[in-house]
């Protein structure tokens, strides 16, 4: 979840970037809005950003780069802690193509709470390092 691996387990799942940009695709037309820009991922982000504009105002889509999660921001930035926004009603459609869309609630939980147990060492290295304090934190980040 992270976008960290040891180096000896193989690359890590991708999600698919058609994937992404047919479902970010669905969600425009939705939202009957337009799909404006898309960035895929790149060193040491692990996510995909794309917007979406309709009425009211411009929407900002982080894709997970390993895993089928989508949270909203207010705005585009390297990395994310607590600029989560609530998914728009539209948003139901990137569920529908296989998505898991997260809330703010789910986002802002203290990564402390939550449970760790399927991560590798590697990852639980990476988080004693940058110490995120949420989950959303931990999902979308910028660690090298």
């Amino acid at each position: 979840m992270t976008g960290f691996r040891d180096m000896r387990d193989g690359p890590l799942p991708s999600t698919d970037l058609t994937v992404c940009r047919t479902a970010w695709h669905a969600a425009a037309r939705a939202a009957c809005g337009r799909a404006g820009k898309f960035w895929e991922q790149e060193y040491p982000q692990n996510f995909h950003l794309a917007t979406i504009a309709d009425r009211d105002g411009v929407h900002f889509l982080l894709f997970h780069a390993h895993r089928p999660l989508i949270a909203f921001a207010a705005d585009r930035r390297y990395q994310y802690s607590d600029e989560f926004v609530e998914p728009p009603a539209w948003g139901a459609v990137l569920a529908d193509a296989g998505f898991v869309v997260l809330s703010v609630a789910q986002l802002h939980s203290p990564l402390a709470e939550s449970d760790a147990s399927a991560l590798s060492d590697p990852e639980l290295h990476q988080i004693r390092h940058w110490g995120p304090a949420t989950l959303g934190a931990l999902l979308f980040n910028a660690w090298d």
